[in-house]
Parts: C-alpha cells; sequence; structure tokens
C-alpha cells in the first residue's frame, strides 16, 4: 500500500518527533489514524520505540492488539497507518460519571488478558502496560497498544534493563533492579490495572521509586524470605522498614472472594508464583456470576473524541506517565452513556462526583 491508498484528514495531535491524522482507507472507506513519523529529527535514523513498534505490529495480529494496517515512506516521514481507535481505558476510569459494573470489569480483564496471552504465546513481552495504553474501540473492544518498550523473550535468562513499565505499574523486581525477567512483570501490571478499575483511583501511586517500593509495601506488607526467594540479592536491593501484613479484602471491600483471589496471585512478590496470562483466564473469577459483559455493551461516553496522549501535550506522571500526579484528577463526562444501575458489586466502584470532561485530540503514542 502507499499513500494512494488513503485520505489523509485533520490532524488530531503532533508532538516532537510526529504529527497524528485521521484518515480513510479509500477502498473500503475505512476510519484510520495515519501517524507521521519525521524522519529528520533522529541523529540516527529511526528511534528505537518506532522501530520496536512496527515490527511487533506487524508480526501480532489478534482482536485485542491494535491493528497496524500499513507502513509506507514519503519524503520527510515514515508513515504507518493503523486503525483508529476513540478512547482508552485511563479515560474511562477517570469519567466519573461512566458507571461500572461488575460485569464490565471483568470483560475488560478478560479482553486485556486475552491479548496478552497472544503477546507472550509468541515470545513478546510488552513492558510497558497500563491504562492509557489500553485503547477502546467504538463497538467497545479493547486492544492492546503502545509496543514502543515491548521486546522478544525467551526463557527469561537473558539480561535487560530495568528501567521499563510506567513506575506506578512497575513490578518490585525491577524497582530492585532485575536484569533477568520475563512475563511475570506484565502480569504485574495487570494486578494494577485491575485494582484501578476496582478503586477508579491508582492502587500504588509512588512519586519516586523508593516511595513505589514504600507504597507497595505498605498496601501488602514486607516480603520474607518465603514470600520471595532471593530477593535481598537483586542488585539495587535497598533495606526497607518492616511492615505487618493486612487481608487483601482490606483494600477492595466490596470485592468478591474470586476477584481478591485474583488480584492476589497477580500482585504475588515472587514472579514465579504470580499467574500468568493463560492461567489467570481459567481462574474461577472469569467462570462465576456475573459473566464478563458483551463489548457492545460496555459503557462509553456517548461522543467519543480522538485524545492525544502526549508528554508535552498534557500532565505527566513520574517515570513517563501520563496521569495527574496524585491519579485524583477526573473528568466529568459531558454526555455520557450512564446506566441508572448504581455501582453494586464485587468488581467496580464509581467513587467521587466527576470535574469536567477535557476534549482534546487523541495521538497514537509510542511511549518513551
Amino acid at each position: 500500500m502507499s499513500s494512494k491508498d488513503f485520505l489523509k484528514l485533520a490532524k488530531v495531535g503532533e508532538g516532537t518527533y510526529a504529527s497524528v491524522f485521521r484518515g480513510k482507507e479509500i477502498a473500503t472507506g475505512r476510519e484510520i489514524a495515519i501517524k507521521k513519523i519525521k524522519i529528520g529529527q533522529f541523529k540516527d535514523g529511526l528511534d528505537m520505540s518506532a522501530i520496536r513498534e512496527i515490527k511487533f505490529l506487524r508480526e501480532l495480529k489478534h482482536e485485542n492488539v491494535i491493528e497496524m494496517i500499513s507502513v509506507f515512506p514519503s519524503k520527510k516521514n515514515l508513515n504507518l497507518v493503523l486503525e483508529f481507535l476513540t478512547t482508552d481505558l485511563e479515560y474511562l476510569i477517570r469519567n466519573k460519571s461512566l458507571i461500572f459494573m461488575p460485569g464490565d470489569v471483568k470483560s475488560w480483564m478478560q479482553m486485556m488478558l486475552r491479548g496478552l496471552e497472544f503477546c507472550h504465546r509468541n515470545g513478546v513481552l510488552h513492558r510497558d502496560l497500563k491504562p492509557n495504553n489500553l485503547l477502546i474501540s467504538a463497538d467497545g473492544t479493547l486492544k492492546l497498544a503502545d509496543f514502543g518498550l515491548a521486546r522478544e523473550f525467551s526463557d527469561g535468562s537473558g539480561k535487560m534493563t530495568c528501567q521499563v513499565i510506567t513506575r506506578w505499574y512497575r513490578p518490585p523486581e525491577l524497582l530492585f533492579g532485575a536484569r533477568a525477567y520475563s512475563s511475570a512483570v506484565d502480569m504485574w501490571s495487570v494486578g494494577c490495572i485491575f485494582a484501578e478499575l476496582m478503586l477508579r483511583v491508582p492502587f500504588l501511586a509512588g512519586e519516586t521509586d523508593l516511595e513505589q517500593l514504600k507504597k507497595i509495601w505498605q498496601a501488602m506488607g514486607s516480603p520474607t524470605e518465603a514470600d520471595w526467594p532471593g530477593h535481598t540479592t537483586l542488585p539495587d536491593y535497598v533495606v526497607l522498614p518492616v511492615i505487618p501484613k493486612q487481608p487483601w479484602h482490606l483494600h477492595f471491600s466490596a470485592a468478591s472472594p474470586e476477584a481478591v483471589d485474583l488480584i492476589k496471585s497477580l500482585l504475588a512478590y515472587d514472579p514465579y508464583q504470580r499467574l500468568d496470562a493463560r492461567q489467570s483466564l481459567a481462574h474461577q473469577y472469569f467462570q462465576t456470576q456475573p459473566y464478563p459483559t458483551h463489548p457492545s455493551k460496555l459503557p462509553l461516553p456517548a461522543v467519543q473524541v480522538a485524545r492525544v496522549m502526549d508528554p508535552e501535550l498534557q500532565g505527566q506522571n513520574p517515570k513517563g506517565g501520563k496521569l495527574n500526579g496524585n491519579g485524583s484528577e477526573n473528568d466529568n463526562g459531558a454526555g455520557a452513556r450512564k446506566r441508572k444501575v448504581p455501582p453494586s458489586g464485587p468488581d467496580g466502584q464509581s467513587l467521587g462526583q466527576g470535574e469536567r470532561e477535557r476534549k482534546v485530540a487523541r495521538k497514537l503514542d509510542f511511549g518513551a
């Protein structure tokens, strides 16, 4: 395919290295996003995150992974043609006008895990799972996006960087400098996202790496050698004050026993004890009522707009996150589709009143 196959419409976002346009595929009329990467901005060719994104999106074709339709060059740009997705999970979580029912949370979790299981089965770590990298299509389908930090893995024995995954979703082994790891790092992020879906605010929101570890200790209690064998030998290990363990249900008082058990299994200190994506999908949580809501019935804003997600254009949390630093800023979602049923049930809560909706352009971001 070439530029002749696509009609470029309005610009919906721009950053230092790329611009994003809304467009259409001429042959089908399908709505698309065209990301124009400015090649001249890089001294040594393309940025590595762009190379990773292209490589993995060429290989990963799944209902719950964003589709890259085409790549073609132009004079000063490399153009990525992606399916156009109208919102993301962060926007839904922060939009307190939307009411989450238990089956809704279960549906988002199931779609996320299906996409991730496919990635892991094909030897790919995502390494930057967070709500604003989980995009939502107009029909409610959740899709993994932003593969700029992804990489291949096999048995976890090779050395890799620990400077991946936005801090609030980063597992303790990476905070302690682990260089050998596998899919368990993504599963910790899944657990943090699950908690955020239930609480409607980030579960573990530290401003520094040390504070992040303290937040984890405070929520889960200090790990012992039995909990996590060998953690004291990790390269950046630091001694922290001992904090007693608390029952998990104190954090998620409205959650079902199955939901609590799943989140506890995802946020296990020992990476070898965390459930993988396939095991998580088989967990009893997904086998009990209420069953996952059909994607077409999930809560979505009535008027969906493309939104910019770029550190230059909106608030940025530590280590490359794009949430407000304290996770407290909410969107009102004016015109949002509401459901009259109050938020009762194990997995979803609607907390507090929303603020006004921000209507800004959405850019599909490669990330840091």
